[in-house]
């Protein structure tokens, strides 16, 4: 059969590898894709929202299944679209309906969701620009360090964790009143601070069955050691130590299957994937968020562990018999560093050749943020690669993709020598 994959990260990256691999694929095309991704399909020149434009070549090319890696897309209906045109309807797509997609695309909508079925999360309130008032009264009732999250999509910047009340005061009024983080941050949901250690647990529903994929946690900011400002993902590790057996179980009894039989009971249909950002307080499992696609850089570690066929999982999401697939898990352990640009998360640099890719020695590479200039690979976004060891132990996953991430150059590239120290 012939596949679309819609983005150009690395989690694409990862997917289009993987894919490629599978007796299933027949072709794989890749929209927009990367320097990387042409390696495994062919990159097509598309945007993720044109949803017009990706119909016509997906009926042009007879593409059987469109596979989505952003939320953007999903949160603005591309599934919806293909089921209201009768000669797109029958073509499956991997990712929610945007009333599903919401579980991302509104923090307010997933709190509540989160509330109404009972799903163990922090305590909040949200508020908009006429109840601001109410809300700077709310803070002053409240323990510190606060959480503060834009109610929609933000890129990642909508979150902000507040150490004062006169910080939290300030960065209320101007999320609501000046747009801090644009339509985004209309509403505002202020909620309590969990302390505890973060994972992710990446489900794959057909919105009946589910399976669990490979857990990880990934390392949000620039500097060694956790400081600095918060980035989209510097690294990440797979499985996680302290997510043993005992701790899954409380995940898969109190949030995983609540949040299954709560999308049926809403009437939500559900077909993909669901990144639940999880705190582990004192060995108790809280919902931080919800996502309504794979994680980056946690797909560059998860993928690589999934040793079945991955678009035979597909499949069974797509055709309701997911309960049927196989799911193989390597005992393995993924360490993944990300190499980004110099001066990210601020304004980077772009345009940087990229040289040494054919000095790594075990460990794989997924593009993220990389293009084909005339031949040459050049950096054209903040995260640039990510590179995967597959390794028996978590010294020996994160020493080789260290060492191999210092393999590769260009101008300004950074990377942390300490992804995983954490967990030894």
């Amino acid at each position: 059969m012939k596949i679309l994959i819609l983005g150009s990260g690395g989690r694409e990256s990862a997917f289009a590898w993987k894919i490629s691999q599978s007796k299933l694929c027949s072709e794989l095309f890749i929209a927009p894709g990367n320097a990387g991704t042409g390696a495994y399909g062919k990159n097509v020149n598309l945007k993720i929202t044109d949803f017009e434009s990706i119909a016509a070549f997906v009926l042009k090319n007879s593409i059987k299944m469109v596979l989505v890696g952003p939320e953007e897309p999903l949160v603005k209906g591309i599934h919806d679209y293909f089921l209201e045109r009768p000669e797109l309807e029958n073509i499956q797509v991997i990712g929610p309906q945007s009333k599903g997609a919401q579980l991302e695309g509104s923090k307010d909508f997933s709190k509540q969701f989160m509330q109404r079925h009972q799903i163990p999360t922090a305590a909040y309130r949200s508020f908009t620009k006429s109840t601001l008032q109410q809300g700077l009264q709310y803070l002053e009732s409240q323990k510190l360090p606060i959480v503060l999250k834009a109610d929609g999509l933000a890129g990642g910047k909508g979150v902000l964790i507040c150490e004062t009340l006169n910080d939290a005061k300030t960065e209320l009024t101007a999320m609501l009143t000046e747009a801090k983080f644009g339509e985004a941050s209309n509403t505002v949901v202020i909620e309590e601070f969990l302390s505890g250690i973060e994972l992710s647990v990446f489900v794959l529903t057909d919105g009946n069955s589910y399976k669990v994929l490979p857990e990880a946690k990934d390392y949000k900011r620039i500097g060694e050691g956790d400081t600095g400002l918060n980035t989209g993902g510097m690294g990440a590790i797979s499985p996680v130590p302290f997510a043993d057996d005992e701790f899954m179980l409380k995940v898969q009894d109190r949030i995983i299957i609540p949040t299954i039989e709560g999308l049926k009971k809403d009437e939500i249909p559900y077909k993909g994937f669901i990144f639940i950002g999880l705190m582990n307080v004192n060995g108790e499992p809280y919902v931080i968020e919800y996502n309504v696609r794979m994680g980056d850089p946690e797909t560059e570690s998860v993928i690589p562990r999934i040793e079945s066929d991955f678009l035979d999982l597909l499949l069974g999401v797509a055709e309701g018999n997911l309960i049927e697939k196989e799911l193989i898990i390597s005992p393995k352990i993924a360490a993944t560093v990300m190499l980004v640009a110099g001066g990210y998360p601020g304004e980077y640099l772009k345009g940087r050749g990229v040289t040494g890719m054919d000095n790594v020695r075990d460990s794989l590479v997924f593009h993220a943020g990389t293009e084909l200039d005339n031949g040459v690979v050049k950096s054209s976004g903040g995260r640039v690669m990510a590179i995967t060891s597959l390794k028996t132990s978590y010294f020996e996953a994160m020493q080789c993709a260290t060492a191999d991430a210092g393999r590769i150059y260009y101008d300004g590239r950074y990377y942390r020598h300490d992804i995983g120290a954490d967990l030894l």
